[in-house]
């Protein structure tokens, strides 16, 4: 791709509860001339924005089709049970699914977690969306299990969450359309997701550096030694003395001893 060919700016899809600051600011040190644009997208719809081109990559939840989109997945998320702050779960540091049998589970209809039998009671309706579920907790009608990041992003200060082992997990993962090679830009950015330098061989080239006045002189003396003849002599160390008994002193002593007549 040349230079002409780099679009002028990069959009990056994110789900609820996935928080893309971090590598924002990692974008924007490294690429300053090349705005990011963040677009919002449900966990459901992220697959077809990506699809359809309405962003160039996405950090979204797994599965995604991968016939349709490339995926690297970044991390897995605990899973925990949203429950009010009164509740007499708050008095343990994990909940188990056994402890869990007697209540009504809310199952909104974006939840992101692929169970194969929701533990608990069901309630009568499944509430819209996961914040319509949230006010449900809050009023008491049932307690609702999600990936952490998601009950942070509902926190209120009258409910709470715990860690429930043996449940389903959610996977955040940066996904991009198929294609044999990842677009330059989509390449930066996996750079930074992954952590690697400004410097990899994997990114774009870095800036050449500008060599010090000191790295000049070496540069220059390693030319002149390896040069001719002449290029050498002016680097050879001032005060050397010939070896005793070598050819040059003996010669040198010929030289210096006067001839009889």
């Amino acid at each position: 791709m040349t230079g002409s060919d780099i679009p002028s700016s990069f959009r990056l899809a994110y789900v609820p509860g996935v928080t893309p600051t971090k590598w924002v600011r990692v974008w924007h040190e490294r690429l300053p001339g090349t705005p990011l644009e963040l677009v919002q997208a449900t966990a459901a719809d992220a697959p077809g924005l990506l699809a359809d081109g309405g962003a160039d990559a996405g950090l979204v939840r797994l599965p995604v089709d991968r016939d349709v989109l490339a995926a690297i997945p970044l991390y897995t998320e605990t899973t925990v049970v949203v429950i009010p702050k009164d509740h007499v779960a708050t008095t343990a540091e994990e909940v188990s699914l056994a402890e869990l049998a007697d209540e009504i589970v809310l199952h909104p209809l974006d939840d992101v977690l692929d169970w194969e039998t929701l533990p608990g009671r069901p309630a009568v309706e499944r509430p819209a969306t996961t914040a319509d579920a949230i006010e449900l907790v809050a009023a008491g009608v049932g307690v609702l299990l999600v990936p952490q990041s998601l009950a942070r992003l509902h926190h209120r200060k009258d409910l709470t969450y715990r860690p429930v082992p043996e449940t389903p997990e959610s996977r955040v993962a940066l996904s991009w359309p198929q294609a044999e090679e990842a677009p330059e830009l989509v390449e930066e950015f996996i750079g930074i997701v992954r952590g690697r330098t400004v410097n990899s061989t994997r990114g774009r080239a870095a800036t050449p550096q500008r060599p010090t006045a000191k790295a000049k002189e070496k540069a220059k003396g390693k030319r002149a030694g390896t040069g001719d003849g002449q290029g050498a002599a002016r680097h050879k160390p001032a005060g050397r003395k010939p070896s005793p008994g070598g050819r040059a002193g003996s010669q040198s002593g010929k030289r210096g001893k006067p001839r009889g007549r």
